[in-house]
């Protein structure tokens, strides 16, 4: 079918709730896309950081085709191998006790928020219900997580919202310690803020929360989707400062593409649910939870984490060197494979331009282009991307 066709097709047939660029993508293999006129790109966004090895990467098209050969669904009243390896994997690589297996970052962090709930009225008093978050957040868009996401564009049209969140500035201890009271249960926060427009707080900052945390004997949740699995570097961002959330959420890169959810718990923490307390249908399904393992496994065998390390080291200094030359350029930064450059402009021109010329990024918070590219970036695809960055700033100087 002609790109027209479906266009027109998708604007029947599907709700208008994304603002689309007008392709029609049909494959992917490794660091590139293909539209179906044939039109290569380079993925600098791996599907807002999910296809942290490329796209169609053998190791994880290869579990995916096996698993389905012998069991694609059960009841979760039933036991499955695939789920127990992967929450095994996952508590060795963390440090965490024990997985809950969902189908997306919101459910991940609702069944964040209904733990901490629950656990908090249970062991550390009945008044203890309130969950505080930070502005520039983002945290899902069910409605107790886009609650916790404190921006009126997301909440304008579906009140009355649920209670219980209040919200403090981002990187500022100061501001947390005044809003906790008798009621605080939770603080949830990401270790960088993606959507928030790529904010990396200061050193020490996480290291502060967990020891106010403890302090206050409330609980810490880390919100993952985005920035854990390797994208800062780190298998998980928290391990940058040595740091042991207690609770944490995952989804993105740990589903290379299917809908896999993960909410992670301490072995104290985890108590606070039991049977019947939570649940999901197709959580941990076989095929979702055989191609975790497969992600984990081909970042532990191939040495990703030291690429992201390289690669997102080598991107920043190549983006600060635009900085230096283009005045609508305000700010630069990021860590591992996000990086962000803050405009004195709107991107979205930007976003289109670089589109055009064969280049997946995006934009956020109106004036950060974001970059995630997959943890097999090199050299060569980063020089690509600046070298053409370079042309649209250069062009936008002489407008």
């Amino acid at each position: 079918m002609r790109s027209t066709d479906i266009f027109l097709d998708e604007q029947k047939y599907i709700f208008q709730t994304y603002a689309r660029f007008p392709v029609l993508i049909t494959k992917g293999k490794g660091m590139h896309v293909t539209d179906n006129e044939g039109k290569e790109y380079l993925d600098f966004l791996s599907g807002i950081a999910v296809n942290a090895l490329g796209h169609c990467h053998p190791a994880v098209v290869n579990a995916i085709r096996n698993q389905t050969k012998k069991l694609s669904h059960t009841s979760n009243l039933y036991y499955t191998i695939p789920q127990v390896k992967l929450a095994k994997k996952l508590a060795a690589l963390s440090g965490l006790s024990k997985s809950f297996f969902c189908n997306s970052g919101a459910e991940a962090n609702e069944a964040a928020i209904k733990l901490a709930r629950k656990y908090a009225k249970e062991n550390l008093g009945p008044e203890k219900f309130e969950i505080i978050t930070m502005h520039g957040a983002f945290h899902g868009r069910t409605l107790a997580t886009l609650t916790a996401t404190p921006h009126e564009k997301f909440h304008k049209g579906y009140e009355p919202l649920p209670a219980g969140f209040k919200y403090v500035n981002y990187n500022d201890i100061e501001a947390l310690k005044k809003a906790i009271d008798e009621k605080t249960c939770a603080v949830l926060v990401e270790p960088v803020q993606g959507e928030g427009g790529v904010l990396v707080p200061s050193p020490g900052y996480l290291k502060e929360l967990r020891l106010l945390c403890d302090e206050k004997n409330i609980l810490l949740i880390l919100d993952e989707v985005q920035v854990g699995m390797g994208r800062t570097g780190k298998m998980f961002a928290f391990q940058q400062e040595g740091i042991l959330p207690d609770i944490l959420t995952l989804a993105k890169t740990i589903g290379a593409g299917l809908p896999l959810g993960v909410m992670m718990a301490s072995e104290k923490v985890s108590k606070g649910f039991v049977p019947g307390s939570h649940g999901s249908t197709f959580g941990g399904g076989s095929i979702v939870c055989e191609a975790g393992l497969a992600v984990l496994e081909t970042i532990e065998k191939k040495g990703l984490l030291e690429n992201v390390s390289d690669m997102g080291s080598y991107l920043l200094s190549e983006l600060k060197k635009l900085k230096e030359k283009y005045p609508s350029i305000k700010e630069v930064r990021g860590l591992g494979l996000i990086c962000g450059i803050e405009l004195e402009i709107p991107g979205k021109e930007i976003v289109s331009e670089m589109l055009r010329r064969g280049f997946l990024i995006n934009c956020t918070s109106d004036k950060v282009l974001r970059f995630l590219p997959p943890f097999i970036v090199a050299k060569k695809h980063i020089d690509r991307l600046i070298a053409a960055l370079d042309a649209v700033f250069s062009e936008k100087q002489q407008v």
